[in-house]
């Protein structure tokens, strides 16, 4: 399949949301596949504060696996458990500064639908998460930079079941309104 005409549909919202969940969810209900998020692996066993170039190398590292896993992909939809955008979050947030080469990245990327998940889960402690404080804050920002692209997006609440079964819905929906079989 061309990746050009995979449909895109990426996962996106702050942290401990139940991105990677509803990722992995949606592709095995689906039959498709799915684009891990980067960073969790970059940072896994990092030792130390990122900087602004680990947030480059993050940029690119995204971009690079999400297109190798689009030129294998032999389904008509990929789901993607976050995506660039979120290096531009962080960045403002953390440096406040976004490198130019991704806010171009993020000019020329695709996604055919965002799934922005909700801050309604609990909390869930891990490692490599650092501001459940600031939850109301992000969720924010994500619908200001959703908006800003004009991204096609819905929000996604619930809580277990209740979360999968609104996403597979709004995923189910677009599927037919864009008049995909799959």
């Amino acid at each position: 399949m061309n990746s050009e005409t995979v449909i895109k549909i990426a996962v996106v919202g702050p942290e401990s949301t139940g991105k990677s969940w509803i990722t992995q969810q949606l592709a095995a209900y689906y039959n498709s596949i799915f684009v891990p998020e980067y960073a969790r692996e970059y940072c896994q066993n990092l030792n130390r504060n990122y900087t602004l170039e680990d947030e480059i190398k993050i940029f690119y590292g995204q971009l690079d696996l999400e297109e190798r896993i689009l030129k294998e992909a032999k389904t008509k939809v990929v789901f993607l458990d976050t995506m660039v955008l979120t290096v531009k979050v962080w960045c403002d947030h953390l440096f406040a500064f976004t490198p130019t080469e991704d806010l171009k990245g993020i000019k020329e990327q695709h996604y055919d639908l965002y799934l922005l998940m909700d801050i309604d889960l609990p909390w869930q402690e891990d490692e490599l998460r650092d501001f459940p404080h600031l939850r109301k804050h992000f969720m924010n920002i994500w619908h200001q930079e959703l908006s800003e692209l004009s991204a096609n997006y819905k929000v996604v609440s619930g809580i277990g079941e209740a979360r999968f079964l609104t996403a597979k819905k709004i995923v189910d929906e677009f599927l037919v309104e864009k008049k995909v079989r799959l």
